[in-house]
C-alpha cells in the first residue's frame, strides 16, 4: 500500500485528510521525505542568483515545507486526540528530528544573510499591510530563534530546543497516564447518595465497559470528576477523588512531572538568556499585545484588587451555608464544589440537573450553527463522505451566504483513553491564496462531554454549553480566514488576541434570543422557560470573585515559572505556594500541586501566556458591549467584526485591527462591570 502522506494532494472531497488510509508506519517516511524536500526548497532560495527581495525570499520561504507541514499536523493533532503508546513512542523519535530540522533552517547563516538582504531591499512603501507583517514576522522569527548567535552558542541553542521538545512531550504523556491510571470503584449504592440518576447510569456503563456488573466507575475525566465533586454527599469519597485529581503527576511514581516542570522552566530561562532576554516571559511577550511582563502583572494586580474582597465574601457565604447544614468548618477544597452548588441552588433555584434536559448536544450544536448563520450568513451541512480518525467525529461542509465553500469542520465531542483532557480547537490545514486559488482550511474542535447513555442522549451542563460555544468561536476564526499568507491566516495571531473570538461567543449563551434557538427539553421539546433564562443571567456572576482570583493565581503561577531571574532551588510545591499565596483562598495542601498537571504552560503553547484568558476577557467584554448596544444579531456590527477581526487573522498588529473594529482601545472597566466586580 502506498503512503498517502507522500501525496501532494489527496483524491478526497475538499482535499481532506485520508485518515482511514494512514497507518502509524507512514509517518516517519513522510516526515523524512518532507524534510528532504524542505531542505531542497531552502537550498533553492539560497542559490537564487537574483538579488534577494520580498517575492523571491519572504514569499518563497513562506511556501516551503508543505508536505512536512501536513504530515506533522496530522500526527501531532492525533497524538492529542487519538493516541496510543506506539504513537507516543514515535512522537519521542519524531520530535527531536523535527526540532533539529527547524534549528537548521532558523540558524542557517547563508539563509539569514539572504533574508537580511531581502529585508533591506524590500521597501515598505511598495508592500501592503499583510506583506509588511510577513516581512517583519519572518525576520524577527529568525533573530528570536538564534540566527544572530555564533559558533558554540548556536549549538547550545539547538540542544536546548531539542531537550525542550522532548520534555514537553514527556510531560503530556505522564499526565495522560496518571489521569488514566486512577479508577474509583463503588459497589455500594449508599455511597452514591446525592448523585443524579443520569450520572449514575453513565458510571454504571463505564464499569460495564470494563467488564464489571452491579458497580460504578468514577474517573478523573471531567464528565466524571466534576459532577461527582458537585453532588456526592460522601465527603470521604469527594476527598479521595479530589486528592487523586490534584496529585496527578505529583505522586512518587513513574508519571511524576516535578523534574520535568523544573527542567522545562530552567531550560526556557537559559534559552532566553542566550538570546539576550532577561527571562522566558520577556522573550515571549515581545510578540504579544502585553509586550512586557510588567503589563501582565499590572493587569493581574488590577483584577485581584477588585476580585479578592468579593471572593472572600463568597467564601464566607459558602461557609455559612455549610454551618447551617451542619457541614465541615472550615470547608476544604473537596467541599467547595458541593457546597457552592448548594448555595447556587438556594440563591437562584438553578443547577446543572435542572438545565441539562434543555441542552441536548445535537441541539446545542444546531444553536451554535444558527448563531453563526444569523451573524455571518454561513451554513453547515453534515458530510457522510469524509474520512475520520474516530467514529465519534462528525464532519460538516461550511458555506458562506453565497453558497461558496468555506471550510470542512470536524467535531469530536466525547472522552476516551487516547484523548487528553480539556477542549481545544485545531486545524489540519490552513487557508491561503497562493497561485490565484483560495485554499480553504480543515478546522476541528475537540471536547470531552458527557456521553449518551442507554436511556438519555448526551445532555450538557451549562458550563459545557459555554465550552462548545467557546471552541466554536475559535473554529469561526479559522473558518472565516481570508488572508493571503497561511502563516498569518485564521488563528495565527498573537496568543493574547486568539481568545477574543472564542470568549466572545460565550456571551450568546446567556441571551434569551440565542437560547430560544436551541434550548429545548429533550423529551417534551418545550423551549427553555423564561424564568430559567433569567436565572441563568442572574447567576452568571455567581462566584465571579472566586473564579477571577483563581485565574489570576494561575496567571501568576505561569509568570513565576517563566519570569525567573535565577533558577529556583526550592521544591515545586514550595515554589508554587510562594507564587500563589496572595490568591490562596484555602489552606495549602501538601498532597497536591497545579504545576505538575499544568498542561497549558508545560505542554501547550501558553507559557508566559496564561494571562491571555483574562486579557482576552477585557477585549471580549468591550466587544460584546457594542453588540448589546446595537443588538446581539445586528448585521452591521457582525460584519464589522468579521471584516476587521475574524477574517483578518494576524495580517496586522492586533491592536490596530481592534481599533478599526471598535474605534478605540479597550479598558478593563467593561469586564469589571460585566462580572459584577464594580458597580456602574
Amino acid at each position: 500500500m502506498s503512503n498517502p502522506l507522500l501525496l501532494s494532494a489527496f483524491s478526497t472531497p475538499f482535499n481532506t485528510i485520508p485518515f482511514e488510509e494512514i497507518k502509524l508506519k507512514h509517518y516517519m517516511p513522510a516526515m523524512k521525505k518532507g524534510i528532504e524536500l524542505g531542505k531542497a526548497e531552502i537550498a533553492a532560495i539560497k542559490d537564487n542568483p537574483l538579488p534577494a527581495n520580498f517575492e523571491n525570499t519572504f514569499e518563497t520561504l513562506e511556501r516551503c515545507g508543505k508536505l512536512l507541514d501536513t504530515a506533522s499536523s496530522v500526527f501531532f493533532n492525533l497524538n492529542s486526540s487519538e493516541t496510543s503508546e506506539e504513537m507516543q513512542q514515535l512522537a519521542q523519535e519524531l520530535s527531536p528530528m523535527l526540532t533539529a530540522y527547524s534549528n537548521d533552517i532558523l540558524m542557517d547563516e547563508e539563509l539569514f544573510t539572504r533574508i537580511k538582504q531581502a529585508y533591506e531591499n524590500s521597501s515598505e512603501d511598495n508592500l501592503n499591510a499583510e506583506q509588511k507583517m510577513l516581512r517583519e514576522k519572518t525576520f524577527k522569527s529568525f533573530v528570536r530563534n538564534g540566527a544572530n548567535l555564533q559558533g558554540k552558542d548556536k549549538e547550545t541553542l539547538k540542544t536546548l530546543n531539542t531537550d525542550l521538545s522532548k520534555l514537553s512531550l514527556t510531560f503530556g504523556e505522564n499526565l495522560l497516564k496518571a489521569s488514566n491510571a486512577f479508577e474509583m470503584w463503588i459497589d455500594k449504592e449508599d455511597e452514591l447518595v446525592g448523585l443524579p440518576d443520569g450520572f449514575k447510569e453513565a458510571c454504571a456503563i463505564a464499569a460495564k465497559a470494563k467488564g464489571k456488573e452491579n458497580t460504578w466507575l468514577i474517573t478523573l475525566e471531567y464528565p466524571s470528576f466534576i459532577p461527582f465533586m458537585k453532588y456526592s454527599e460522601n465527603r470521604e469519597l469527594r476527598k479521595k477523588l479530589y486528592l487523586a485529581f490534584g496529585s496527578r503527576s505529583f505522586q512518587k511514581d513513574e508519571n511524576n512531572n516535578e523534574s520535568n516542570v523544573r527542567e522545562i522552566s530552567k531550560l526556557r530561562h537559559q534559552k532566553a538568556n542566550l538570546l539576550g532576554y532577561a527571562s522566558h516571559a520577556s522573550l515571549i511577550l515581545e510578540e504579544r499585545m502585553a509586550e512586557k511582563p510588567g503589563k501582565v502583572y499590572q493587569l493581574l494586580d488590577e483584577l485581584l484588587e477588585h476580585a479578592l474582597p468579593v471572593a472572600k465574601k463568597e467564601m464566607e457565604e459558602i461557609q455559612e451555608l455549610s454551618n447551617r447544614l451542619n457541614g465541615p468548618s472550615p470547608i476544604e477544597r473537596w467541599d467547595f464544589s458541593y457546597y457552592s452548588e448548594k448555595l447556587k441552588n438556594e440563591k437562584f433555584a438553578i443547577n446543572d440537573e435542572i438545565l441539562k434536559p434543555y441542552f441536548q448536544l445535537e441541539k446545542v450544536i444546531d444553536g451554535a450553527f444558527l448563531t453563526a448563520e444569523k451573524l455571518y450568513g454561513i451554513t453547515f451541512e453534515k458530510l457522510e463522505n469524509i474520512q475520520k480518525y474516530h467514529d465519534d467525529v462528525i464532519t460538516y461542509a461550511v458555506k458562506d451566504k453565497k453558497g461558496k465553500h468555506l471550510s470542512v469542520f470536524y467535531a469530536d465531542f466525547f472522552p476516551r483513553a487516547g484523548k487528553r483532557d480539556g477542549a481545544w480547537m485545531t486545524s489540519f490545514s490552513g487557508q491561503n491564496k497562493y497561485d490565484g486559488l483560495d485554499t480553504r482550511p480543515l478546522v476541528s474542535i475537540v471536547c470531552n462531554f458527557t456521553k449518551p447513555t442507554d436511556t438519555k442522549p448526551s445532555l450538557l451542563t451549562f458550563g459545557e454549553v459555554t465550552t462548545l460555544f467557546h471552541e466554536f468561536g475559535h473554529a469561526l476564526h479559522g473558518m472565516m480566514a481570508n488572508g493571503h499568507y497561511e502563516s498569518l491566516s485564521g488563528t495565527s495571531v498573537y496568543w493574547d488576541f486568539v481568545e477574543l473570538p472564542s470568549q466572545l461567543m460565550e456571551n450568546w449563551c446567556y441571551e434569551k434570543e440565542c437560547l430560544d434557538l436551541f434550548a429545548r427539553h429533550y423529551e417534551t421539546d418545550e423551549i427553555i422557560p423564561i424564568d430559567l433564562v433569567q436565572k441563568i443571567k442572574d447567576s452568571a456572576n455567581f462566584l465571579s470573585g472566586y473564579q477571577t482570583v483563581r485565574q489570576v493565581g494561575l496567571g501568576r503561577l505561569d509568570m513565576s515559572w517563566h519570569n525567573l531571574t535565577s533558577i529556583p532551588t526550592n521544591s515545586v510545591y514550595e515554589f508554587e505556594e510562594n507564587a500563589i499565596k496572595e490568591t490562596e483562598l484555602f489552606p495549602p495542601s501538601k498532597e497536591t500541586t497545579t504545576s505538575c498537571a499544568f498542561s497549558h504552560i508545560f505542554q501547550g503553547g501558553y507559557s508566559a501566556g496564561y494571562y491571555s484568558y483574562k486579557w482576552a476577557e477585557v477585549l471580549e467584554a468591550d466587544t460584546f458591549e457594542l453588540f448589546k448596544e446595537t443588538g446581539i444579531y445586528n448585521k452591521e456590527t457582525a460584519t464589522n467584526f468579521l471584516e476587521n477581526i475574524l477574517s483578518r487573522g494576524g495580517s496586522e498588529h492586533p491592536m490596530e485591527l481592534y481599533k478599526k473594529f471598535r474605534g478605540k482601545e479597550p479598558s478593563t472597566k467593561a469586564l469589571l462591570v460585566k462580572t459584577g466586580l464594580i458597580e456602574v
